[in-house]
């Protein structure tokens, strides 16, 4: 694996399809419009009603052009570090872990909450499981400085709050509480495919 600066001359090629291809979805789901957001977003009471496609499709709902570039953004950023450190079927499992961890978190751990949209959860794992990936198989300047960018993010979240930066310009309160049970999913599944990478049954 290459290490440095020289992982962000990597993205391209098929390394690119999973990053441009979420984002794609990203895009699709908001042009469905509010009715469809509705239907989508994570609502607790409908859940437990028996919607259970909410603890999905919550996920890719956003509630303005400003949390969906947000959030755009965020897929940018993760698919220029992260994206060749994963097969994409590997970054497949982590989006599913990912989105489970955040829904199960909610659902379990955050009974007060009614509703949510937004992938800021999900994109945090993804994060999460990049982050073990490189942690794993090399610790430069580079590595470090990112991940403890990362540690502190989730840090200022858990004791201060949402940073200004995002809070500020968004129509929605942040629910930080979705950053942490993203990067736990993502980092777990991260962790469990860095100790596979010397099998040749991985995925």
């Amino acid at each position: 694996m290459a290490t440095g600066l020289r992982r962000l001359a990597n993205f391209r090629g098929v390394t690119s399809v999973f990053p441009v291809a979420l984002v794609a979805v990203l895009l699709l789901v908001h042009w469905l419009g509010g009715r469809a957001a509705a239907a989508l977003r994570y609502e607790r009471d409908a859940v437990l009603s028996g919607d259970a496609w909410r603890l999905v499709t919550g996920h890719l709902v956003h509630a303005d052009a400003i949390h969906l570039g947000w959030n755009v953004l965020g897929v940018a950023i993760v698919g220029l570090l992260f994206a060749r450190d994963f097969t994409w079927r590997q970054w497949l499992v982590v989006l599913v872990v990912s989105t489970a961890a955040t829904s199960l978190g909610f659902l379990l751990l955050e009974p007060q909450l009614d509703w949510y949209v937004g992938f800021s959860g999900v994109l945090h794992g993804l994060m999460a499981a990049g982050l073990v990936a490189w942690l794993h198989s090399s610790r430069d300047a580079l590595t470090w400085f990112v991940a403890a960018l990362f540690a502190a993010k989730l840090a200022w979240e858990h004791f201060a709050g949402a940073l200004p930066i995002t809070a500020d310009s968004l129509a929605l309160p942040v629910v930080h509480e979705a950053h942490t049970y993203g990067a736990i999913g993502g980092g777990l599944a991260g962790l469990w495919f860095a100790r596979r990478a010397a099998s040749p049954a991985s995925l």
